[in-house]
């Protein structure tokens, strides 16, 4: 008599042997993955504090935030995108961030003090008065350095 198919034994040796392997490369690809987004946040930060820079260097000092260029009034991220996306002078669009998809911007106001850690709910963190603009999201890169300190 002729076998046709594969036993249940051995069926459950190869479902091992691929879970085994499974379990090995996966979190290969996940450390992948964060290092890729770690990546892709620094160069985003990159973008943003260049158009920050480029924007102030234009406008006699004044970075982006204010209205009407005037450093006296409250910053407001509105204000920050309409000068620097609206006209697409500086960019076409406010970068993600790679690791919560959001590109809304934390604004942190002249008198106020700067967060130490990731605020809920935000892609950027950004303090006109100093020109300080952080990647907004908690934990460490592979290198152990924190995303906030980017």
């Amino acid at each position: 008599m002729e076998k046709r198919g594969f036993s249940i034994v051995e069926l459950l040796i190869v479902v091992a042997i691929l879970g085994i392997m499974a379990a090995i490369v996966v979190p290969q690809f996940q450390s992948q993955s964060e290092r890729a987004k770690g990546t892709v946040g620094k160069d985003n930060l990159r973008i943003l504090r260049s158009a920050i820079e480029l924007y102030t260097a234009q406008h006699g000092g004044i970075p982006p935030g204010y209205e009407s260029d005037d450093p006296e009034t409250p910053p407001s991220s509105a204000v920050f995108y309409n000068q620097l996306v609206v006209d697409q002078t500086y960019m076409a669009n406010i970068p993600k961030n790679p690791f919560n998809n959001l590109r809304n911007i934390r604004m942190v106001g002249n008198a106020e003090a700067f967060p130490e850690e990731a605020v809920d709910g935000f892609a950027w963190v950004y303090k006109p008065a100093t020109k300080t603009i952080r990647f907004n999201w908690p934990g460490t890169d592979s290198n152990g350095l924190a995303y906030f300190d980017y």
